[in-house]
Order: structure tokens, then sequence, then C-alpha cells
């Protein structure tokens, strides 16, 4: 099976994209090509995939990457047997690319719900897309196979597509014990995701010997405040580092932290990052978000602590540094109901079976997007 692969908007290494997905399928023997920002992303392509580079969008800068991502998927979406998109913004690529194959869009979140955390956008003009994504996502689910990320997306379709959980690989080995004296964050750092509070966690817990370390990317309005928090030697800022590699440095932290916003694109959400700290025996402290505190209180793998609080974070971590047994029971539980429950090859393997079941039902190629979009009642001319 040739399968395409296309995102503008997340780094090339993304884990989920690449370290799992293309991973799972090259595993299984598959074709991919796979169209990303890998000069932007610092990525060196894969030797077993054929790589096509394009511009990254990011904040207002999206046309450039747009135009250059409907090229690209012009000429290699006609070759493949499935077409997986990451990103809603490539569904409109999809008039302009004839003979495509089945497509895929790969639902990695509340795309309505996460206009209002977009800080590019001018606040006033953050609810008024929401309307128009809605209509979007009704043609996408009529005229494209939808998977998705997440069992909380399933109320905004109005039929039923297969859920392959954002998990990951967890290590059969038993992790390094928990440290004494450094707190980690895995994840994109932005204010919804709460950057801010994190680094008063960290000028909190900085007079009681333990440091705060963050890996990851930052939005503009937030690398300020991260680089000056550096200079100042308040935390470490480790910045992007790919998957494997990040979470080498994950391995053997006190705590991981995960203090999201109560914000409308988390609630019905799994943190990856809670999931890739019990696998790797660092226990959570978290905000109560409704999947987080679910998973927390049944495997007894963490901390919950009220929103916007950095003082409760700050106090559970210091608990959890002054109590070796808890730490290390909370550590023993999370890593082993990540083995139990959300080792990634075992998703891995539902997912590639799905791409080769919609490949081999594949229907004759049509106009069908550009007949849904301007058509959107769905009668065929």
């Amino acid at each position: 099976m040739r399968v395409c692969v296309c995102t503008v908007v997340h780094n090339a290494a993304d884990a989920r994209i690449l370290h799992r997905q293309i991973r799972a399928l090259l595993d299984a023997g598959h074709e991919v090509t796979y169209i990303a920002p890998f000069r932007h992303s610092g990525t060196a392509p894969w030797p077993e995939v054929t790589a096509v580079d394009v511009p990254r969008a990011g904040g207002r800068r999206r046309l450039r990457a747009f135009l250059a991502a409907r090229r690209a998927l012009a000429e290699h979406a006609p070759h493949a047997d499935v077409l997986l998109l990451h990103d809603p913004e490539l569904l409109l690529t999809l008039p302009f690319v004839r003979r495509r194959p089945p497509t895929v869009w790969d639902v990695h979140e509340d795309t309505a719900a996460a206009l209002v955390a977009k800080t590019w956008l001018p606040r006033p003009l953050r609810r008024a897309p929401y309307p128009f994504v809605r209509w979007a996502e009704r043609i996408a689910e009529r005229r494209l196979h939808l998977l998705l990320a997440e069992e909380g997306y399933r109320p905004r379709f109005r039929r039923e597509h297969p859920v392959v959980p954002n998990t990951t690989r967890v290590p059969l080995r038993t992790p390094p014990p928990p440290g004494a004296d450094r707190v980690v964050y895995l994840g994109h750092l932005t204010r919804a995701r709460g950057a801010a509070e994190m680094l008063e966690v960290a000028r909190l817990l900085r007079p009681h010997g333990v440091r705060v370390e963050m890996i990851g990317a930052a939005d503009p309005d937030t690398s300020e405040a991260l680089r000056a928090a550096e200079r100042e030697g308040l935390v470490r800022w480790h910045g992007y580092r790919p998957n494997d590699a990040a979470l080498r440095l994950v391995e053997g932290s006190l705590a991981g932290l995960s203090l999201l916003r109560d914000e409308p694109n988390y609630r019905h959400s799994v943190p990856t990052k809670i999931i890739e700290y019990m696998a790797h025996g660092v226990p959570v402290v978290s905000t109560p978000l409704p999947a987080a505190a679910s998973i927390l209180d049944r495997d007894g793998s963490g901390l919950l602590v009220p929103f916007d609080d950095p003082r409760a974070a700050a106090a559970a971590v210091l608990r959890l540094r002054d109590d070796p047994r808890l730490r290390l029971a909370l550590a023993a539980n999370g890593h082993r109901a990540a083995r139990m429950r959300y080792h990634w090859p075992d998703q891995g393997k539902r997912f590639v079976a799905q791409l080769e079941e919609w490949a081999a039902a594949r229907r004759p190629r049509s106009r069908a997007f550009r007949v849904a979009v301007d058509n959107p009642c769905g009668r065929t001319p």
C-alpha cells in the first residue's frame, strides 16, 4: 500500500504523525510519501520515506504553506492508495487534487474550540469562524474518512468513526525511579497550556532546590518570557526535541507537569503528556480536566491541583519530594497502567489495518469534495 501523508501545521518530527503512525506503516511494509515542513523543523527525513519539503504554516502566515501543499498534493496524491491529512486547513486543497485516492482526515483536536486559544487571531474574531468550521466538518464527514484521536470527539459528528487514541510507546523495562530535584514539562508551550503558571511554580520551587525543565517549542507570546526565565536561572528550556530524545529527558524526574487551563479544546481530550509521563515512570501533577482526572483517579498515577493555582502545584511537587514512598508508588502505578492500556503498538496495528481496509475498498476516483463544496446540501449534479 502506498500512503501519502501531509501536514503543514505540525513539526515534521511530530510524535503522532512520524514516530507513531508513519513508523507503524513502515513496519507493516507499506510505502510512505511524507509532505511536511522538514527544513523549517530542522528535521532530517528518514531514508525509508519519500520526503517532500513544504513551508510551515504558523500564525497568520499560512498562504505560502497552503499553496505549496496544494501543489505537492496535486503531484503526489494521485499515485497513492490512501491520502492521510493531519490539518483541517488541508481540506481546502482537495478540490484541486484530481484523481485523489480514499482520503482520511486524522482529527487531532476540536478545531472550532481550539480557535478560542489562538493568540494570533484578534480576540473578537476567535469565535466568529465557529459555525463555518462545524459546517466544514459536516462536509468532510460525508465525503472523507475520519479517524479520531479521542473518544471525546465523537459527539461532534453524526456518524460513527474509528478512534485511534494518541498514546505512546511504553518501555518494557522498568524505568529509572523518580528523583527528588527536577520536574519536567513536555509539550508545546502556550498560555493556555499553563506556561505562565509553570514559571511561577519554578519561582516557588527554586528556594527548595527543585528545578523546572521545559521541553517543547513555544508560541511567540510565550517564548520571550521563557528566555528571560532561563537567563535568570529560573528554568531550563530545552526547546523542541524529537519525541525519543524528549522522553529520555523525562525519565528520572520527580514529577511531570500538566497545568492546562480549563479551555474548551482540552475538556474532551486526554493530554498525551500525561500518558508519556506514566509510561516513563514519572508521577503526574495535573489540573483537573475531566479526562486527566479520570486517568489519575483510576490508575493512581499522580496528583490533581486546581486550575490557575501555581502554589498548589508547587505544594504537590514538594509533597512528592518529601514522601519517597508516595512518588515511587505513583510512578509504578503509572507505568503498569500505561503498559496495559496505552501502549502505541497495540493501537498502531488497528491504525494500519483501518487504512488497509479503506484502501482495499476504494471507490472510483471522483470530484466528490468539489461537489461537496459547491453543493453542501449533498445533491449530486
